[in-house]
């Protein structure tokens, strides 16, 4: 599969494409080495299915949902939003927020890096996701998922609104060609092969990945399952690595109806598999940390019970699903308060702060913090007002 990777990445009438001086290749080439060693290997290899099959997966779902119904339905783009109502475009990027995942969020985020949706939307949508860990919580404790995803909606509206009074829409917007927007004009041949892996897998790799979200029994088939899911996150970091240079889009002869501008299946990968490899990297450096550093959150949150909402802010914001994950489950077991995964809830940004943080780093810095405050009132709110 890598060896076609490398056939498809460079046109035929293009010579001169190094591999070498690309530095993006430094995470798939490490991933390699971790797995060369018998100890970090079970360890990587959940890191990778678990990106795949919670993050992947997910937005590129969503993503191909959002980009259909925008076809279909032109109201629901922000930048029409925008131009009726900043107040729609808000509320309109908190109810993508609130869906289940980060894909929402995810949206939103890319929309601002190409300027058509508002600084205050991108707070909005960062206050009201739960990202992944929404998913548990619905399997878990459906009742206690609607409350706060509801929640999160109505801070994230409150937190756009109050955004918007203060900055103007275009904020902190990125004065460049954003990555994302570079992407599409180097669009190398590596798309030829992974717009088929995606169309033949995405299908079966979603049911799988919803299975795993509303916690069917998948242990007879746990080990197929860890192996298909970091087979394909690899080969998404795979090409993402290997089209980070190429050829100008122009230089590309229109093959299958792809011309340009992108397909949307094209938009698709090209986000997906960006989002990928920042989940990967970031999977991989908490995984590793609990594995080998001893990180233990469980222990803070009994230690210090009255610093719980805190600690869920700071665990809050860390980029990644990953250890939010870890405080929901950890709410499910009885060792943090309600109050504790409200606020993590609110100040939790999801995976879409790796494109943030990626493209708009000044954006995300301040989304970040405007995101802790309405996460610590409420958080410390709720457990000055309640019986925990």
């Amino acid at each position: 599969m890598l060896s076609s990777l490398l056939r498809y990445s460079q046109p035929a009438h293009i010579a001169k494409v190094s591999l070498l001086f690309n530095k993006r290749l430094v995470l798939p080439i490490f991933i390699i080495v971790l797995l060369a060693f018998e100890t970090a290997r079970p360890i990587v290899l959940g890191a990778l299915s678990d990106a795949f099959f919670q993050v992947s997966v997910f937005v590129a779902a969503t993503l191909l949902i959002y980009y259909f119904l925008v076809d279909k339905i032109p109201q629901l783009n922000l930048n029409y939003l925008s131009a009726k109502s900043p107040i729609l475009e808000i509320i309109m990027a908190s109810i993508l927020g609130a869906l289940p995942g980060c894909g929402g969020a995810i949206i939103v985020v890319t929309q601002f890096t190409k300027k058509q949706a508002s600084f205050a939307s991108v707070v909005a949508v960062l206050t009201a996701t739960m990202g992944d860990a929404a998913f548990l919580l619905l399997a878990k404790e459906p009742l206690t998922a609607v409350i706060i995803i509801t929640m999160g909606v109505g801070v994230g509206i409150a937190s756009g609104v109050a955004v918007h009074l203060i900055h103007k829409p275009d904020f902190c917007v990125p004065q460049r060609v954003n990555k994302v927007e570079e992407e599409a004009l180097h669009v190398s041949r590596a798309f030829s092969v992974s717009r088929k892996v995606w169309k033949l897998c995405l299908l079966p790799s979603l049911v799988i990945a919803l299975a795993i979200a509303f916690n069917f029994d998948m242990a007879p088939f746990e080990n197929i399952i860890i192996w298909l899911g970091a087979i394909l996150c690899l080969f998404a970091v795979s090409v993402w690595a290997l089209s980070s240079k190429g050829v100008s889009y122009k230089d590309i002869t229109c093959e299958e109806g792809e011309c340009d501008p992108p397909s949307k299946l094209t938009r698709v990968l090209q986000d997906t598999h960006f989002v990928t490899a920042w989940v990967v990297a970031s999977f991989l450096l908490y995984e590793l940390s609990t594995a080998y550093l001893g990180l233990d959150l469980a222990m803070w949150f009994k230690d210090y019970a009255i610093y719980a909402p805190l600690v869920a802010i700071l665990v809050g914001l860390l980029p990644g699903c990953g250890p939010q994950i870890v405080v929901t489950t950890l709410y499910l077991q009885g060792v943090v308060p309600f109050s504790a995964l409200a606020a993590n809830a609110v100040a939790n940004d999801g995976d879409a702060l790796f494109p943030a943080i990626a493209l708009a780093p000044r954006a995300a810095l301040f989304a970040t913090f405007y995101s802790a405050v309405p996460a610590f009132i409420v958080g410390y709110g709720l457990f000055y007002f309640s019986l925990e």
